[in-house]
């Protein structure tokens, strides 16, 4: 269970790096879980664009009056971890609004929205099939979720369900790290490495210490705006990868452990995590990572 706590952690970290503005979608983009077709027959209300497919494992949607869609799909080793981290995803929402269940799509779905009053209005739903967790939530923007947002977003769900096998997560290898990055991070022995996508990897333990690579597309200038953000982390310029390139750690909120170096190279943004559980050696600085986003740079 704590694997599966840390697997929610990090991936809220790593998603506000991916949602990162990046400029216009490119065209040839598309969402692998559900096409445009699909999602107007499901949302006919609202129109979406595509902003990104979250390198082939999710898609971010952006509706016309400025609400965001956000669907991912999370693969796992096995059916039973998937229920483990199913068990998990739905505490957390439940944590944020009432949840009930929805019959008809995939093994089990929890559905819910927030409360009229809530500051970041949201409707999510969460399904699970077999080794497989679709996620999928609308944030609302200046306007309350309610039942009519939900019906449509779970009817989402049952079109998307269908075609979570199309991730590109696998495990046992990836591009962008190996058990040699882990060393002094990590125990390496009990590595688990996942493929999270073409452009990023995942490595943890067995105490749920986890770094995380993500590579993305976008331009200079976001790279710049994030970097002259106020994040409420400590800042460090990183000129030795360029004048883009700076890290973060002993931030105040979110994981407060977590050390994060940003790089940019060639219209590309990677993002290098090192997430622990509790105080680490490596918590308050960024000097040790600095070896891993060199690899990593090395490789954009």
């Amino acid at each position: 269970m704590r694997i599966m706590c840390r697997l929610v952690s990090c991936f809220v970290l790593l998603f506000p790096v991916a949602a990162a503005p990046a400029g216009p979608a490119r065209a040839a983009v598309t969402c692998p879980f559900i096409s445009d077709q699909q999602l107007t027959g499901a949302m006919p209300a609202t129109k979406w664009s595509l902003i990104s497919n979250q390198d082939g494992r999710g898609c971010i949607f952006q509706g016309a009056r400025g609400d965001t869609l956000m669907l991912t799909v999370f693969r796992n080793p096995t059916a039973d971890r998937a229920r483990e981290l199913y068990a998990t995803f739905v505490k957390t929402l439940g944590e944020r609004m009432p949840v009930t269940p929805v019959s008809g799509i995939g093994d089990t779905t929890q559905a819910g929205t927030t409360t009229p009053d809530a500051v970041r209005p949201e409707a999510s739903v969460v399904a699970l099939s077999g080794e497989y967790i679709l996620s999928l939530s609308v944030y609302r923007s200046g306007r309350p979720a309610d039942g009519t947002l939900l019906k449509p977003l779970t009817e989402v769900a049952r079109r998307a369900i269908g075609n979570v096998g199309a991730t590109s997560e696998k495990f046992g290898s990836c591009e962008w790290l190996t058990a040699d990055d882990a060393e002094g991070f990590l125990d390496r022995s009990t590595l688990t490495i996942q493929r999270t996508g073409a452009e990023s990897c995942l490595i943890f333990d067995g105490a749920a210490n986890t770094m995380i690579v993500a590579v993305i597309a976008t331009s200079r200038d976001t790279q710049v705006n994030m970097m002259n953000r106020n994040s409420g982390c400590k800042h460090v310029p990183l000129p030795e990868f360029g004048r883009e390139a700076f890290g973060e750690h002993s931030c105040n909120s979110g994981n407060t452990n977590a050390v994060n170096i940003f790089v940019w190279k060639n219209g590309k943004q990677a993002s290098i995590l090192f997430a622990p559980t509790k105080p680490h050696p490596e918590s308050g600085s960024v000097e040790h990572l600095k070896a891993v986003a060199s690899r990593v740079y090395g490789k954009m």
